[in-house]
């Protein structure tokens, strides 16, 4: 096998099998099991412009029990399994390009146990980030990967999640202690204990974290927990050009100056989070900034973070730590999809990412706005400047093919643009079916390597197929 050769084919997936399969899953799961057109297509909705591919079924599990028998079911009729969450996927992750069961994970929500002195929490993956905080609000601590949706910690975990505090605070990789997990043929098995750090064998949950579902269904997660800061302060900058962001971002960084959140906004996006969220942000290129921790040193970052701003020509700054003032501020950010969606309302919004060095941060991005005005595309860009991942919401008319084909064609430049300034293809999207294409070119052999690991783990490609890699 090499790089170029799929391992994926329907050959592999006999639907009679997969019938004889949804009868014994209806027959042990009762009215846990669904098989409505309508559940269906609830079980492959991406927030995307990607074509759905329904499932034959969806079990609604409650325990890890049921998803041990599922996956057992599965295994013995070489069924394909996709895990859902919440549904929040840009890339197609929960498609079933070969029919099967869609487990549904949701009502696995329970937070199991908080150790408050070791600043860690064990949650099942149906738990959302919203209610993780909730809970933890009146323990003095919080979660801090804020990937924009209140998407499910399973499905963060899934997707290697990262988002607008990964400057300061690193994505899921960094904060899943350990795991708990079955695996395709049917075993629970636990990734690691929940200390820090362990030089016992194969890191087998950073490999997990990540894998799409295509190595097994987690069902416990262990989670890093932080203090919440005495003092959270927020601002606004903007400069003359998208090179005088960056390049205040970059000065930031290099001078070690402990950011928490550093999001970017082109003119576009601004425009539409102004008229949808109401706000008044002047229309240049904008940098939101937020810093954590005493009083005295969020003062000093402030004020530091200010003077770089004015060297790169920054003005308009302005600085609170209001709580309300500060969270209507983010509020605006994390509206910025929907803010997107207004702007064409008749349109459909494909939402694609990728990362750069952060050295190349402004040449891609300047790059690509460019592009879109060559080929006159619409797509505001939001970025996390901090450690150089920006999004693209194109929004496009599905009916037009000419819009389709400039959206294809443009897909595959700033994928290649990415990976030929030495970044990625999804700086925390994921691969799914969207991104399969530009692997090989990313990570070369590599890709042989990971297509071994998962014939390893699951020799029948039951769990979450057609997804990673072609």
């Amino acid at each position: 096998m090499d790089g170029n050769t799929s391992i994926w084919s329907s050959d592999n997936y006999d639907p009679e099998s997969i019938k004889l399969c949804v009868k014994k899953l209806k027959e042990e799961f009762g009215q846990q099991f669904s098989d409505s057109q309508s559940i269906l297509e609830q079980h492959t909705h991406t927030m995307t412009i990607h074509e759905s591919e329904l499932p034959n079924g969806v079990v609604f599990v409650e325990t890890k029990e049921d998803v041990q028998k599922v996956v057992n079911i599965c295994n013995e009729y070489k069924c394909p399994i996709i895990p859902f969450g919440v549904g929040s996927s840009f890339e197609g992750h929960l498609n079933a390009p070969f029919g099967g069961i869609s487990i549904d994970m949701n009502n696995m929500d329970k937070i199991l146990k908080v150790y408050q002195d070791d600043l860690l929490v064990v949650v099942q993956p149906g738990v959302t980030r919203e209610q993780l905080n909730k809970y933890l609000r009146y323990t003095g601590l919080f979660f801090p990967i804020d990937p924009g949706a209140n998407a499910s910690i399973g499905g963060m975990t899934a997707t290697r999640a990262s988002g607008t505090n990964a400057v300061r605070y690193g994505t899921m990789k960094d904060n899943v202690i350990a795991l708990e997990v079955v695996t395709p043929d049917g075993q629970i098995i636990k990734t690691a204990n929940k200390a820090r750090k362990s030089s016992a064998g194969y890191d087998l949950t950073r490999l997990m974290v990540g894998s799409e579902g295509t190595l097994g269904i987690t069902t416990e997660i262990t989670l890093k927990l932080y203090g919440i800061p005495e003092v959270i302060a927020g601002g606004r900058v903007s400069f003359p050009s998208v090179k005088d962001a960056t390049d205040a971002v970059i000065m930031t960084i290099q001078a070690g100056i402990p950011v928490a959140r550093i999001e970017f906004m082109d003119i576009a996006q601004v425009k539409a989070v102004n008229d949808y969220s109401k706000t008044n942000l002047p229309e240049a290129p904008l940098l939101l900034v937020e810093f954590h921790g005493s009083q005295s040193s969020v003062d000093e970052q402030s004020e530091l973070f200010g003077e770089i701003s004015s060297d790169f020509g920054g003005k308009d700054f302005e600085w609170t730590s209001n709580n309300e003032d500060r969270n209507k501020l983010w509020k605006a950010r994390h509206d910025a999809y929907w803010s997107c969606r207004a702007v064409r309302p008749e349109a459909e919004l494909y939402s694609t990412d990728v990362c750069v060095p952060i050295s190349k941060l402004s040449d891609c991005i300047t790059e690509t706005i460019e592009d879109m005005e060559q080929n006159e595309l619409i797509g505001p860009i939001v970025s996390h400047a901090g450690d150089g991942n920006f999004h693209v919401a194109l929004l496009i008319d599905k009916n037009n093919k000419m819009e389709l084909d400039k959206l294809d064609e443009f897909l595959v430049r700033i994928s290649e643009r990415a990976i030929k300034m030495h970044g990625t293809c999804t700086g925390e999207h994921g691969v799914g079916q969207g991104k399969r294409k530009y692997m090989l070119k990313e990570l070369g052999n590599a890709v042989n390597v990971m297509k071994k690991i998962k014939e390893a783990f699951d020799p029948h490609k039951i769990m979450n197929p057609g997804k990673l890699f072609l």
